[in-house]
């Protein structure tokens, strides 16, 4: 049975920096074309955050500049690097994997086969 587990989260002042890490089990990176980064705020819908796949990566505009996706292959494990945290980053935060490698859709969760329960990031101004 396939598994992600984020952790990582927490509360930092604005400016500040967290790294998220998402535990795969069940499966290999290998096995998978795409894994991705979601958020969802309160009242908001979820949206795609970063995404990785075939030895390229993706990121929403928000974000470009200030989080890095990653991946270890040998720890089975995806992590999601944010810097110079904004208010506006608060949000509970999930990661997902595809089989399907359609990279122009990585922002679509639709895409998306499984997904992790979610780890919270809250930014304070």
């Amino acid at each position: 049975q396939v598994q992600l587990v984020e952790s990582g989260g927490g509360s930092v002042q604005a400016g500040g920096s967290l790294r998220l890490s998402c535990a795969a089990s069940g499966y290999t990176y290998r096995n998978m074309y795409l894994m991705g980064w979601f958020r969802q705020a309160p009242g908001k819908e979820r949206e795609g955050v970063a995404a990785t796949g075939g030895g390229r990566t993706y990121y929403a505009d928000s974000v470009k500049g200030r989080f890095t996706i990653s991946q270890d292959g040998a720890k089975n494990t995806l992590y999601l690097q944010m810097n110079s945290l904004k208010p506006e980053d608060t949000a509970n935060y999930y990661c997902a994997a595809a089989y399907a490698w359609q990279p122009t859709r990585w922002s679509e969760e639709q895409l998306y086969n499984y997904w992790g329960q979610g780890t919270q990031v809250t930014v304070a101004s």
